[in-house]
């Protein structure tokens, strides 16, 4: 059954911040949620997790009205939320105990949690003492720790350095595998590409470019090529007159118009003696499209 928003809609003082927005969630998974600054992701966000009231439509989690006081669901904002000057035990059993649970299972979850996000020296410290990107962590704990059915996860990696967005990452495919529903939304395409089988893009409110992410890529040309050579292939893209947009090592990333132009730039390479260890057509990036679909 689960997630499923039909012809959604909010209003602020005149302006509409979500328009008519439906989206569904019926198998676990990770459903990315796009949108420029302003573009109405929070305002859904917080529809869907009942924290506010929508104008109009329907919002139901298994065949039922969300209310925030029924369903079982977690929440990573955006803006964080952890206390400078308050023990970061203290706080997670604060928050496991507002979500119903009982100190000696909400004790139990903290450990398994903090050992799994390596962050068990901290628990003992004010978050004030703590990094940007282990309070990161900490505030991901508050939003998983009572095991929700659905978990809404608003710029999850920002602020982590790479070793610890690889241990979030791996987090969020375990969440998958047990059956969780994820709503994903960044700013980082290449993450939604990565983990995100479905998406929904947003402008000014209204939806403007929605379904499978795969089905979407397909419908569009390829527009680059990437190739690794032994030497320097400036000349030959210049003879085609292609666009180089970046080259590092004799590792090109060239624009091209059609799948045509790339073959025969393939051809000329070969026919000349060039060793060419790499040659991959691809299709339009996730950011490519956002920009597309979004860009002003």
């Amino acid at each position: 059954m689960g997630l499923e928003l039909k012809n959604v809609s909010k209003t602020y003082i005149g302006k509409k911040a979500v328009d008519n927005v439906s989206l569904k969630l019926d198998k676990p998974g990770v459903f990315g949620l796009l949108g420029t600054n302003g573009a109405g992701k929070t305002t859904t966000i917080r529809m869907l997790l009942g924290i506010i009231k929508k104008d109009s439509g329907e919002i139901t989690w298994n065949g039922k009205t969300v209310e925030r006081k029924t369903v079982n669901f977690g929440y990573l904002p955006e803006e964080r939320g952890v206390y400078p000057k308050t023990k970061i035990y203290n706080q997670l059993m604060y928050f496991a105990e507002l979500k119903g649970m009982k100190r000696i299972e909400a004790d139990k979850e903290i450990k398994i949690w903090a050992k799994k996000l390596k962050v068990e020296e901290y628990l003992n410290m004010p978050a004030e003492k703590l990094s940007k990107g282990n309070q990161q962590k900490i505030q991901f704990m508050t939003a998983v720790i009572h095991n929700p059915e659905l978990v809404v996860l608003d710029e999850p990696f920002s602020g982590l350095d790479p070793v610890n967005t690889d241990i979030l990452k791996n987090i969020i495919i375990d969440l998958v595998s047990e059956g969780k529903y994820i709503i994903m939304s960044a700013h980082q395409m290449a993450t939604i590409e990565e983990f995100c089988s479905d998406i929904l893009i947003l402008n000014k409110g209204k939806t403007v470019l929605q379904g499978n992410l795969k089905k979407i890529k397909e419908g569009y040309p390829a527009n680059r090529v990437e190739v690794d050579t032994n030497k320097n292939i400036d000349n030959y893209i210049q003879k085609l007159d292609l666009i180089k947009e970046n080259e590092k090592d004799n590792q090109y990333v060239i624009r091209i118009q059609d799948e045509k132009i790339a073959h025969k730039l393939l051809n000329e390479l070969v026919n000349d003696g060039v060793m060419v260890n790499k040659f991959e057509i691809k299709k339009p990036t996730l950011n490519d499209i956002f920009i597309e679909k979004v860009g002003e």
